[in-house]
Formats: C-alpha cells, structure tokens, sequence
C-alpha cells in the first residue's frame, strides 16, 4: 500500500498542502519555510506532465522553490523571511527570498485555478482549462512573446485522460484529490497575501 501511495503523485501534494493549510488556518502556528518548499517541490512535476506549454512556468518555478529550499535552513518561518527581506530593503530585489516566494504562490495559484476548471469542465481536452488558467494567472505578468509561445503550446497539451495516467489517478480519485489540493491551497495563498499586505507589500508585481 505505501509503494502504491509512492507513485500518486496528486494525493502527496493535496496532504502537504492540508497539513500547510492548517498552519494557515492556525492563530498559533507559523508555517515553517521548510514544510512549505517541500510542498511546493510535489507540485513541481505536475507543470512538466502540462507539456511544453508551461516548460517556462516549470523552469522558473523549479528554481525559485530550490531558493526557498535552500533558504529555510537559516530562516524559519515565511514570517520571518519577509521581515529579513523588508528590513534590508531588499523584497523586490531579483532573487530575493520575498520576489521568489511571490513567484512560487502564483504557480501554486496557477495549478488551483487549472484544477477548478478541470473540476467543472467535461470532455478530454485541457485547453480550456490551461488556457483559463495562463490568463488569469500568469498572462498579466507576461510579455507578448511569452503569451505568444504559451498561445502556441496549448494545442500541444496532453489529453485529460493522459494527465490522469501520468499522474497514476483514475477519474473518480483524481477529481478527490484536486478538489482537496483547491481548498486547501485556497487558505495557503490567502495567508501569503496576508503576509505582503500586513507589511503594506503589493503582490502584483
């Protein structure tokens, strides 16, 4: 039974992100850097099964959550992050821990929104609901180029019958999994965005 978990990739990442959600929840809990960049690591292989489409996506996210990996050996908690960052003036400064987090909380939103659309959508293919979730996400941070070249890998996507295979989920387990990764991701990104805007910080840049 545990080698079969092993090798369900969907059902690891909505237990991390339940476990960060309760941190998130939590008057008393911080969440720690180091529970949320392992996390963050299971979603990393879901953006390669997406295809060239979100090969971008993957790759900077990859390399930002390796920051953040990175990072909590000397920082503990998210909290804690930020404040360095803040008090050395630093948050907006490419490669900064901050700059790196806000990157990592959009993909994590990224693959929410996907999951919401694949949730409510019929058929097999996944364009729709990558499409809807590049533009709400990603699009607006994006120059034309890149919007072009994600425009172009949509139609190259993997059906959501190969997507399930790849992920090793059957309709009914798949769709358990995704609704619990939406939930709790939801209450995970509202706590970032909390963290920006208690110290007066945007996240839309």
């Amino acid at each position: 039974m545990a080698m079969a978990d092993e090798q369900k990739p969907l059902r690891k990442i909505a237990d991390a992100f339940k476990d960060l959600a309760a941190a998130a929840n939590s008057e008393t809990l911080s969440m720690e850097v180091q529970s949320f960049s392992h996390a963050c690591s299971l979603v990393s292989p879901l953006f390669g099964c997406l295809g060239i489409a979100f090969k971008f996506a993957e790759m900077d996210y990859v390399a930002k959550v390796d920051d953040l990996a990175e990072a909590s050996k000397s920082i503990a908690t998210l909290n804690s992050l930020l404040d360095r960052d803040v008090a050395q003036n630093s948050v907006r400064k490419a490669g900064s821990h901050s700059r790196n987090l806000l990157r990592v909380k959009r993909g994590l939103d990224m693959v929410r929104v996907l999951f919401e659309q694949i949730l409510l959508s019929e058929g097999n293919s996944l364009r729709d609901p990558a499409s809807m979730a590049y533009s709400h996400v990603f699009a607006p941070h994006h120059g034309w180029a890149i919007r072009k070249a994600v425009a172009a890998g949509m139609y190259v996507l993997p059906t959501r019958a190969q997507l399930l295979k790849k992920l090793n989920e059957d309709e009914a387990s798949a769709r358990i999994q995704m609704q619990n990764y939406v939930t709790a991701s939801a209450s995970v990104i509202l706590y970032i965005d909390q963290l920006f805007h208690l110290r007066n910080l945007s996240t839309d840049w």
